[in-house]
């Protein structure tokens, strides 16, 4: 199964989130999973990279060419393949197409758009593969909350609540993901009007 992880690229946060999506990498890889990613170099990109190459797993960056031109990020050296686009957003479809699942793992303003952007498309039934948050150190603790409350103030619907999985442990999200049977999605059951 291809696997989309949505994640930092910053090298500057604490080194327990590294490890352990550098584990999810390896993980990924053992369970015969391979990777498609922003093909950074740094952060849990880049962290979840090298564990899936450690384990001799096929890697699939995608990254806007003007990324390599501008010297905007460091590209992870080791891909099995490498797709250049021109935008972002080419960027971000790619990725979608090309997987089967997603995991958002700890990230910033990026991770948050490419997280809501295949949730709605979700809800909107665009799609029907698994999404899974892997919360490390709290991170998205907030969020979880946040989504409950926009649920009670009936802002999304109850139903949502079951188009992702949230979890703290890298064995169920990998179990998630792997059993993953999507009931039928109605679009008019997800979305308020």
């Amino acid at each position: 199964m291809k696997i989309c992880v949505f994640g930092a690229a910053s090298n500057e946060i604490n080194e327990s989130y590294i490890q352990k999506v550098e584990n999810l990498g390896k993980e990924m890889a053992k369970r015969g999973h391979s990777l498609v990613f922003g093909a950074g170099g740094g952060g849990l990109m880049g962290a979840a990279a090298r564990g899936v190459f450690e384990e001799k797993g096929s890697i699939t960056g995608v990254i806007p060419s003007f990324f390599r031109d501008e010297e905007i990020e460091a590209i992870f050296e080791n891909c099995t393949e490498i797709i250049y686009t021109e935008t972002m957003a080419q960027r971000k479809s790619k990725m979608e197409d090309l997987a089967d699942a997603f995991i958002i793992v700890p990230g910033g303003i990026g991770t948050f758009e490419e997280f809501f952007e295949v949730l709605t498309l979700k809800q909107l039934t665009r799609h029907a593969k698994p999404i899974a948050i892997l919360d490390i150190n709290g991170y998205y603790k907030k969020l979880e909350e946040f989504l409950k409350i926009s649920v009670e103030e009936r802002f999304i619907r109850d139903d949502c609540k079951n188009l992702y999985f949230y979890s703290t442990d890298i064995d169920r999200i990998l179990s998630y993901i792997e059993n993953y049977h999507c009931e039928n999605l109605d679009v008019h059951d997800l979305k308020l009007s």
